[in-house]
């Protein structure tokens, strides 16, 4: 872009401006790289770790970006190249490069690329590509040559070392990907007359082709959620009585972590028969270009501060890996992902330590005294991603405080420490939730009841859903040889008692498993559904995590696995 410009104002303007500019160009260079590079370093040093960058930092950088441009133009370059130069010398990532794409991302991209795509086509003269396609007819060629030569050296390394084709075309055709970036390139050769109005404007066509054929293609050739297909079933349902469980636990915010704890206390057991392998997950979200990366904490990162909450977390896992003996096993990851990737970075773990359920945080907040705070909608998103791909069970921990705060509370003098609830109405999600309290059973400080709800409604007893609900429930119902079990059932006639049999019993637990869907007996809350505001938690989640529910109870939430 440089040289092209060099040239053109030395062919059209003259000599002497020609080495101006290309003098002024190395200058530029210089100072940027001598003088700006070292400010930024040196704003980055004075921001305390975990704290945003000053404004007035902020603001300084875009000024001197835009400020850069118009030294570009006033020296006959093309505008973008200033702040392209300014651009190479800000560190991606946290502190700063985070900083000014989150402050400045929509308004670049909703606003500004738009108005520079418009303006871009609005230069070009489509009838001159038709009217003079004999003359442009050498550039089309060379073109669509260059396109299959990119696609060809790109898909054969890919299906030499053995990928399957549709992810070679896929891997292809993104590497031969012309974006909307180009159009810069597209405009300086046109003001410097190295290309013709027509081929300006076919150039301009192949562009916004791509841009519209492309993403099409690439849905589908490649599925993402293909490589969360398990060939075996990875639920709790189908383990073993005495084998391990495998969790996965992800946390977002320093509260996450005693939610977390209190519900793992209730899976781990004083009997080495029924070991727990817990994985956690935290998840950090990143704003900008940076590549997202996966760390293990056990090993020495500079990534992981001590002084940050991570640090704390990990002591607090620690300790009740050791109170639970030889029976918990504790591994912990961080994830550092793009917000629209974090679910790709849970299934990719939670395949590679075979896990059973995945444990996430609702995106619902709540205060220490069980009133409605906030809702994030990143987090919903991500557990609805997840939902949809996730290569295990998952489970939704909605947590009003009460119950961590009860969980952890080791001192109880009550034998029965937490009462876990159960609403079984049927369907695989409500026997995966079922499976899940088989093991909360065994330790002693947890008090399990299970309510079945059953509807007047005649459910014929050949049903294959009806035989596999009565087959999960058969240790239930043997209340008498459990004392730390009970089992009743209820007859239902509409979806208004069962609404006020949730209620009731949202002010008698601590912690209320349900399952997302209920089978059979979904058409029977038809009523219900048209209130639904959290659609991820399911009819009766969505019930017990309402704000209007004037209740302290938590919630589990659990959908059995779907990619299968």
């Amino acid at each position: 872009m440089v040289l092209a410009s060099v040239h053109a104002t030395y062919k059209n303007v003259s000599h002497v401006t020609a080495y101006r500019d290309a003098i002024a160009v190395v200058i530029f260079v210089l100072i940027v790289f001598l003088v700006f590079k070292p400010i930024v370093q040196w704003i980055i040093d004075r921001t305390p770790e975990g704290k945003p960058v000053k404004n007035m930092y902020v603001n300084a950088v875009i000024l001197t970006a835009l400020a850069s441009s118009v030294y570009s133009v006033i020296f006959n370059m093309k505008y973008v190249l200033g702040p392209l130069v300014v651009g190479l010398v800000i560190p991606e990532g946290p502190p700063l490069g985070s900083a000014l794409e989150s402050k400045y991302e929509k308004l670049t991209m909703n606003v500004f690329l738009p108005i520079s795509i418009t303006v871009s086509v609005m230069r070009s003269d489509a009838v001159r590509m038709f009217t003079e396609f004999s003359h442009i007819l050498v550039n089309i060629f060379l073109t669509a040559l260059t396109l299959v030569l990119k696609l060809l050296a790109c898909l054969v390394p890919c299906l030499y070392f053995k990928l399957p084709l549709n992810e070679s075309l896929a891997v292809s055709i993104i590497l031969s990907y012309k974006s909307f970036a180009d159009f810069v390139l597209y405009e300086s050769v046109l003001d410097s007359a190295y290309i013709s109005q027509a081929t300006y404007a076919f150039l301009i066509l192949f562009s916004l082709l791509n841009a519209g054929i492309v993403p099409v293609m690439l849905r589908r050739l490649y599925d993402p959620k293909r490589k969360y297909v398990s060939y075996q079933k990875r639920t709790i349902l189908h383990l073993e009585p005495s084998s391990d469980l495998h969790i996965l636990t992800c946390l977002h915010r320093p509260e996450n972590v005693s939610a977390a704890i209190a519900f793992l206390q209730l899976l781990s057991s004083p009997n080495l028969d029924f070991p727990i392998a817990v994985t956690v997950l935290y998840l950090v979200k990143l704003v900008g270009q940076i590549n997202p990366v996966l760390i293990s904490n056990n090993k020495k990162s500079r990534r992981l501060h001590t002084d940050s909450y991570i640090h704390t977390a990990n002591l607090a896992f620690r300790k009740f890996m050791l109170e639970g003996l030889k029976s918990v096993t504790v591994t912990t990851f961080t994830a550092f992902s793009h917000e629209k990737m974090m679910h790709e970075d849970i299934c990719t773990l939670a395949l590679d330590q075979t896990t059973s359920m995945i444990i996430v945080p609702s995106g619902r907040r709540w205060t220490l005294d069980g009133m409605f705070e906030s809702d994030d909608d990143a987090i919903r998103r991500l557990n609805q991603a997840l939902l949809e791909s996730a290569p295990c069970s998952v489970g939704i921990l909605i947590d009003r405080g009460h119950f961590s705060r009860k969980g952890n509370d080791v001192t109880s003098k009550k034998y029965y420490n937490i009462d876990v609830g159960v609403i079984f109405i049927g369907g695989k999600d409500d026997r995966e939730a079922l499976s899940l309290v088989k093991r909360m059973k065994h330790n002693p400080r947890v008090r399990v009841t299970v309510i079945r709800l059953l509807f007047k409604q005649e459910i014929k007893p050949a049903n294959w859903e009806y035989i596999l609900d009565n087959e999960v429930l058969k240790d239930f119902k043997i209340a008498d040889e459990m004392n730390n079990v009970d089992y009743s059932e209820r007859t239902m006639s509409s979806g208004a008692e069962v609404a006020s049999i949730i209620q009731f019993m949202a002010h008698e637990y601590d912690l209320i498993l349900v399952g997302r869907d209920q089978g059979i007996a979904s058409p029977n809350f038809l009523g219900l559904t048209e209130w639904v505001e959290l659609p991820e938690l399911g009819v009766i989640g969505d019930f017990l995590a309402a704000k209007e529910l004037s209740s302290k109870v938590s919630v589990l939430v659990v959908q059995q696995q779907q990619q299968e």
